[in-house]
């Protein structure tokens, strides 16, 4: 069985909140912040990926 990669979400602001967004399945939510050097950051409880958009193209 392979696993689905997590997903990657494009946004425009460097501070993010992640509950894992399947409601009751989901997580706690936390608020993590973008490093404006990196452009990108993983939630430690799901992996999702979030990518600022002015950095989409350094995240591949």
């Amino acid at each position: 069985m392979t696993t689905d990669a997590p997903e990657t979400v494009v946004v425009d602001t460097y501070r993010v909140a992640c509950d894992g967004g399947e409601g009751a399945q989901g997580h706690p939510r936390v608020w993590l912040q973008i490093s404006t050097d990196k452009g990108w950051v993983e939630c430690g409880y799901c992996d999702k990926k979030f990518v600022h958009k002015d950095h989409t193209e350094k995240s591949k």
